[in-house]
């Protein structure tokens, strides 16, 4: 029987800037050397927002005060899926610490499709900068190649 994982990403902007996370410091990790954003997986009982916000705390030291959830993603990665909610933030307090996961860094959103990255990625970064209403998009991976991307039901040549 096949599990699906839940979980959230965050993408915190300031200005021109997304605050990433380069994944280094864990040995067996699906994202090892790629920048992405911040969250993790859904510990029992919780909603996207609750996950949201512990994870956002526990990898920055941050409490967000303002975020938006912008989208889900189905990621299937050689045949396991997992359901990604998608979120950005605007506004936070709190001091940012060290994460125990990878490097913390602001990144000029100009310079970020450069940085290793998942290539379905891309999508929905433009998606975000595009400002598009609420979306599902479905990536398709086999290892680190990009095999198929669907935008609200509709196939994208990618």
């Amino acid at each position: 029987m096949n599990t699906c994982k839940m979980t959230t990403l965050c993408y915190l902007e300031r200005g021109d800037s997304y605050l990433l996370l380069h994944r280094t410091k864990k040995e067996h990790d699906e994202n090892r050397d790629k920048w992405i954003g911040v969250g993790g997986k859904f510990e029992d009982g919780e909603s996207p927002e609750d996950c949201l916000l512990r994870e956002v705390r526990e990898e920055t030291g941050l409490t967000l005060t303002s975020y938006r959830y912008r989208g889900i993603i189905t990621f299937i990665l050689n045949g396991q899926t997992e359901y990604m909610h998608l979120f950005t933030a605007d506004a936070w307090v709190g001091k940012e610490h060290i994460c125990d996961e990878g490097d913390l860094a602001w990144i000029n959103k100009r310079d970020f499709a450069a940085l290793p990255m998942w290539e379905g990625d891309k999508i929905f970064l433009d998606l975000l900068e595009q400002n598009a209403p609420f979306f599902s998009l479905k990536l398709v991976y086999r290892n680190d190649t990009l095999t198929s991307a669907t935008l609200n039901g509709s196939i994208l040549h990618i």
